[in-house]
């Protein structure tokens, strides 16, 4: 095999790990959602509670993960997908993917912002009450299965913010 052949297939191969590495799940397992969802919940109250302001970079460093490669970089994703659910023997839910990544985004927004109030303009108030907010909402996800970023992306894509061939499963 010539030297240029081997060349054009490593970067073809690297090129298919990244995108492999990049990439969301499409569909996802609704009970490691749930369980990376309570471990945001946790990870936001302790904040609050024990003014833990160092673990808001950790926090929203699991959402960038996330949002840009679903469960292969977060932490908690790989210990919700990979640890937890199998050894709960939890049972497998498929949902679609898009509704999460955006709520994952969503997510993100929330816990940058939290980080932006305390770091950058040291409002410990509002740091507080945007981390009370997401862990309002990872609690609906984790405890009862309420994805209020999905029930959003779904009213994006009913009055056509999100187009409909985004995820053809999600139209409600």
């Amino acid at each position: 095999m010539s030297r240029e052949r081997i060349v054009e297939e490593n970067a073809v191969a690297s090129r298919t790990t990244l995108q492999e590495v990049f990439s969301f799940p499409h569909p996802v397992n609704e009970s490691a959602a749930r369980l990376v969802a309570g471990m945001v919940a946790a990870v936001s109250l302790t904040i609050i509670i024990i003014d833990a302001y160092w673990l808001l970079p950790v926090l929203t460093y699991g959402f960038i993960a996330r949002v840009l490669t679903g469960p292969t970089l977060s932490p908690m994703g790989l210990l919700a997908t990979k640890v937890i659910a199998p050894g709960l023997k939890l049972s497998v839910k498929l949902v679609p993917g898009p509704p999460k990544r955006f709520a994952q985004t969503l997510g993100l927004a929330f816990s940058g912002t939290a980080m932006v109030f305390h770091f950058a303009f040291g409002l410990g108030t509002a740091s507080s009450a945007t981390l009370g907010i997401l862990a309002a909402f990872a609690i609906l996800e984790s405890v009862f299965g309420i994805c209020a970023g999905c029930i959003l992306f779904g009213v994006l894509m009913r009055i056509g913010l999100i187009p409909k061939d985004v995820c053809e499963r999600c139209v409600i």
